[in-house]
């Protein structure tokens, strides 16, 4: 089985690497490039788009090396799950693609998502229960309906799951979406949470090993991507690749047993993070979706740190709390998730009222 992990993560990079050298050449000789004109934005060059071209074309090819090799499906990875996630992925890069080269509003930004989600909860992928950390089951599969029979096999409407896969999938992806400000940032996320992923399915209770090579192939595409993606990136994952970085993680966590604390402690920080600066922006009557340097890995920069700096200090939280799942259990996984928060809420408030004081000169006192 090892050998087996070592092979999909090596082929998933090496075809990614492949793809994204090529995609990379192809986005410079058409002028599809991100222009450095926003002030928010840090790099002194026009740098190529289309991540998300480079990031499916890995998926897709890795997945049909699986299913050649006769790897995948197996007990936990059926041949539909393949399909539907090659779809998804397709989807957004799609959606990647036409933003990428006509700055699409978030009105329709938004519906690629959204219609990924949908083919993945249509290959039958979704969150049936959720473990309560303090004992016992929340079953979300309780209202349920045939919709279909497609080549003998029922596809079923689960009312409450299928509402709350989607919400999952698209708070993941958003996640993200709105991380991806630094060089290397997000695409190092994936490669960790993929080899969290794979280490919790390979555990003894846990036993899946279909799961861990879906999730080493996974971390190998985005490792792949990660060597053009490094400060200073030589290519950005734009919309399509910045939305399939959460959005692939997301699945990983429903289709490991419903990993969703794992999750949230490899991206614990980012989430948290993400919630509170569209909780500010909409308290100050700005679009959730407005950009600005208001987010925790933007405070840090402000504040002295260099980008190779932050990226790796968000690597190393990632990787310590994920790492934590292999023996939390239960509340403690609770009590991990509220260190998070407690620590980004005193780090973001000692951040703000720091880079405050700097950008207002003089003594104010009497005003």
């Amino acid at each position: 089985m090892l050998l087996k992990l070592i092979i999909t993560f090596s082929a998933a990079f090496a075809v990614c690497a492949a793809c994204t050298y090529l995609v990379r050449s192809f986005a410079l000789r058409r002028g599809i490039v991100d222009e450095p004109k926003l002030p928010r934005k840090r790099h002194g060059r026009p740098v190529a788009l289309l991540g998300g071209v480079a990031i499916a074309a890995g998926i897709a090819m890795i997945a049909l090396f699986l299913y050649a090799t006769g790897w995948l499906p197996g007990e936990y990875i059926r041949t539909k799950y393949l399909i539907g996630i090659a779809i998804a992925v397709g989807i957004l890069a799609l959606g990647g693609v036409l933003d990428d080269r006509y700055d699409l509003k978030p009105s329709r930004q938004i519906l690629f998502p959204i219609a990924a989600a949908l083919a993945i909860i249509a290959s039958g992928i979704g969150v049936t229960y959720i473990t309560n950390p303090f004992g016992g089951l929340f079953h979300l599969d309780e209202i349920r309906a045939i919709v279909l029979w497609w080549d003998g096999i029922p596809y079923r409407l689960t009312l409450f799951a299928d509402i709350f896969t989607m919400a999952w999938l698209l708070g993941m992806t958003y996640t993200t979406k709105f991380l991806d400000g630094l060089d290397g940032l997000v695409s190092g996320l994936v490669v960790i949470g993929g080899i969290v992923v794979a280490a919790v399915s390979l555990m003894q209770e846990v036993s899946q090993p279909d799961t861990a090579l879906l999730a080493l192939a996974v971390a190998g595409v985005f490792a792949g991507f990660l060597v053009f993606n490094v400060h200073p990136a030589s290519i950005f994952l734009g919309e399509g690749g910045s939305t399939a970085a959460g959005f692939l993680l997301g699945t990983l966590a429903i289709i490991s047993g419903g990993k969703i604390a794992t999750t949230l402690l490899i991206l614990g920080l980012p989430i948290f993070d993400t919630a509170m600066v569209i909780i500010r922006r909409l308290a100050r009557k700005r679009p959730a979706t407005a950009g600005d340097r208001s987010h925790f890995h933007f405070l840090l920069v402000d504040s002295g740190f260099n980008e190779r700096q932050v990226v790796a200090m968000f690597w190393f939280v990632s990787a310590l709390f994920g790492t934590s799942t292999l023996f939390l259990r239960g509340s403690a996984k609770v009590v991990a998730i509220g260190l998070i928060f407690s620590l980004l809420l005193v780090a973001m408030a000692g951040l703000s009222m720091k880079r405050e004081k700097a950008e207002r000169p003089g003594d104010e006192k009497g005003t």
